[in-house]
């Protein structure tokens, strides 16, 4: 078995030790973005527990197969072998930032396992020249440095928190950066590297028919509100909510609105795919 089946086999072979898995109802997957891994969607998950199966789970940075290359469509491929192992037909699927790169392609990739996409805090157009020019030396650095490096500390502290949260909310910054202290360098590396050179996926857009909402944090600094605008005239059937005093991690920083945004979203999906058996829509 080559390296890259090996890495997408663990997630069908072991899911208990890359997802949590509560609730039971319509079936409910978050995928994390950059930096973090599942329990950035604790909130919501204890939240929608109560009416729906949730599923949050590390994307392959955060587990024992984190070397790469590998990109977002071998991202989506680890997504499915997870669906497969859980018995799971069709999803709503949310995405933070990576995450959301990697859902668009999922939906693209395996239409019929989606129902539904939540986007936080992502977007369909690539990253500028000069953009991967800069993730691409904070990658290496991060590789021969190491992930404790102090200014590169600071620069994801800033990237990753609204303004709000940073003055206010001090000690939910210093647990991320905490965890961030623990990844191997490594890691990060390629995680960077499987989504900075992806393509524009604007004109694919209309491969998807599903609804799709779109939750951005107004203090966002990473990815600026302004830049979802593409997307979201691309697909006439999607809609967006401004989550204000949140940046770029919009489910910690204000779960509250992201909770319940999420859940009218999921409400109306399943008003409209009343499911026959939970393990279905």
């Amino acid at each position: 078995m080559t390296e890259k089946n090996q890495s997408v086999e663990r997630y069908r072979a072991r899911p208990d030790t890359v997802c949590t898995d509560l609730g039971e109802g319509p079936p409910v997957v978050f995928a994390h973005g950059m930096l973090m891994d599942r329990t950035l969607f604790t909130p919501q998950q204890l939240a929608l527990s109560e009416t729906y199966r949730t599923i949050t789970y590390d994307l392959r940075a955060r587990t024992d197969r984190y070397k790469g290359p590998y990109d977002l469509c071998a991202l989506a491929d680890d997504l499915a072998a997870l669906l497969d192992a859980l018995d799971i037909e069709s999803i709503v699927l949310v995405g933070t930032s990576m995450g959301g790169f990697m859902a668009l392609r999922f939906a693209n990739r395996y239409p019929e396992h989606v129902k539904g996409i939540i986007l936080i805090n992502s977007m369909a157009e690539p990253h500028t020249e000069s953009e991967q020019e800069q993730y691409s030396h904070y990658a290496a650095q991060v590789r021969d440095q190491g992930t404790s490096t102090p200014s590169l500390l600071d620069i994801a502290r800033h990237n990753m928190f609204g303004t709000t949260t940073l003055s206010e909310n001090p000690g939910l910054v210093n647990h991320w950066v905490d965890r961030w202290r623990t990844y191997p360098g490594e890691a990060v590396y390629h995680e960077i590297h499987s989504w900075l050179d992806r393509p524009d996926f604007t004109a694919a857009l209309s491969n998807i028919t599903v609804p799709i909402l779109s939750i951005h944090g107004e203090e966002n600094s990473a990815i600026v509100p302004e830049r979802t605008s593409s997307m979201l005239n691309a697909l006439p059937h999607a809609h967006q909510v401004l989550v204000s005093d949140a940046g770029h991690s919009a489910p910690v920083e204000r779960p509250d609105p992201v909770t319940h945004a999420i859940r009218d979203f999921v409400s109306d999906i399943s008003s409209r795919h009343p499911p026959t058996l939970f393990s279905d829509w």
